[in-house]
C-alpha cells in the first residue's frame, strides 16, 4: 500500500510540474472538499427515509419535531439554520476563488482548459459526445462560452484533447 501512495505521490509531483493549472485545479478542488466536510459533519445531515430524518436531526441533537431549527438544502440534504449562512458564504468564497483562477487564465491554455478537461471526464463526455451535463457542472452555457474569448480557447482545448483521445487510433 505504501509503495502505491509514494508512487502516486511522485506522479503527482510530475504532473505539477508539468501541468502546474491542472494541479492548481485539484489541490483547489481537495482542499475544497476537505474544508465542506469539516465544516457539514456536525450540521449537515442527508436522510431518504422517516428512519434517516430521525437519525439525523439526533445527530444534530435535535429531535425530529424540531424542523424549524433546520434548513432543507435539496437532494435529501438539511442543515442547521444557525450554520446556513456560514455555508452561504463558504460556498460563495470556493466561486470567487474559481472565478479568480479563470480571470488569471489570459489565453484559456491553463486553468480554463483544465477544468473543462476535469469536467468532461467526470460527466463521460469522450463517451457521450454530450457537453450539457460538463456545462451544467461548471454553471456555464455556450453562449457565454462563446462570449469569451478565453473561455472559447480553453473549451475548443479541451475539446481537441478529447476527440484526439477517443475518435483517433
Amino acid at each position: 500500500m505504501q509503495k502505491k501512495e509514494s508512487l502516486a505521490q511522485a506522479g503527482y509531483e510530475k504532473m505539477k510540474e508539468e501541468l502546474p493549472e491542472a494541479a492548481k485545479m485539484l489541490d483547489d478542488e481537495s482542499r475544497h472538499e476537505k474544508e465542506y466536510n469539516e465544516f457539514s459533519k456536525d450540521c449537515v445531515f442527508f436522510a431518504f427515509s422517516n428512519k434517516q430524518f430521525e437519525e439525523g436531526m439526533e445527530k444534530l441533537g435535535l429531535k425530529p419535531d424540531e424542523t424549524d431549527k433546520i434548513y432543507s438544502i435539496g437532494h435529501g440534504g438539511f442543515i442547521l439554520r444557525t450554520k446556513s449562512k456560514e455555508q452561504n458564504e463558504m460556498f460563495l468564497r470556493f466561486i470567487k476563488e474559481h472565478q479568480q483562477a479563470i480571470d488569471n487564465d489570459t489565453d484559456g491554455s491553463g486553468y480554463i482548459k483544465e477544468m473543462f478537461e476535469y469536467e468532461m471526464g467526470n460527466h463521460e463526455f469522450g463517451y457521450t459526445g454530450d457537453i450539457t451535463d460538463t456545462l451544467e457542472a461548471l454553471s456555464l452555457t455556450m453562449e457565454e462560452i462563446r462570449a469569451s474569448e478565453t473561455l472559447s480557447a480553453g473549451y475548443a482545448l479541451a475539446y481537441e484533447s478529447y476527440r484526439k483521445h477517443y475518435c483517433e487510433d
